[in-house]
């Protein structure tokens, strides 16, 4: 058997801290989602003036690199290369960038999906989440 290591609520926290403290930083109104390996909500908040859409769509985001191991860029990359029948995977639907996976020693922890800005944007405020776990 092999050890799993997993998200605690004390992480869940330092991240959400740390992506909100670079989007104030920036004066971003985005929303903020951390999911666990298997995709399902650990955190969501929507700072003041994010688009209520964005509460959809950030969680979205986390779930797909979650579930895929790898950014949601990579799979917005596929379509836009010309590989729409991707479109048709079931339960991935964050299909944008700006969802992040948390790893450590290979494994994926979860991720962060962030909406509301430039996707690149998104992306950055994801990092910086992730950043002060100090993985």
């Amino acid at each position: 058997m092999k050890t799993k290591h997993e998200l605690e609520l004390a992480d869940v926290k330092v991240i959400a801290a740390a992506a909100e403290a670079e989007a104030l930083k920036n004066q971003w109104a985005v929303a903020i989602a951390v999911v666990d390996d298997g995709g399902h909500l650990l955190w969501l908040q929507r700072l003041d003036g994010a688009a209520a859409s964005a509460s959809y769509i950030a969680p979205s985001k986390a779930r797909t690199a979650a579930m895929g191991r790898r950014e949601s860029k990579v799979y917005e990359d596929i379509i836009n290369g010309g590989r729409t029948a991707f479109l048709s995977v079931p339960a991935i639907d964050g299909l944008l960038e700006g969802g992040v996976p948390i790893m450590k020693d290979g494994q994926c922890l979860g991720a962060v999906g962030v909406s509301g800005v430039k996707s690149n944007e998104d992306a950055q405020i994801a990092r910086a989440g992730i950043a002060a776990l100090g993985l």
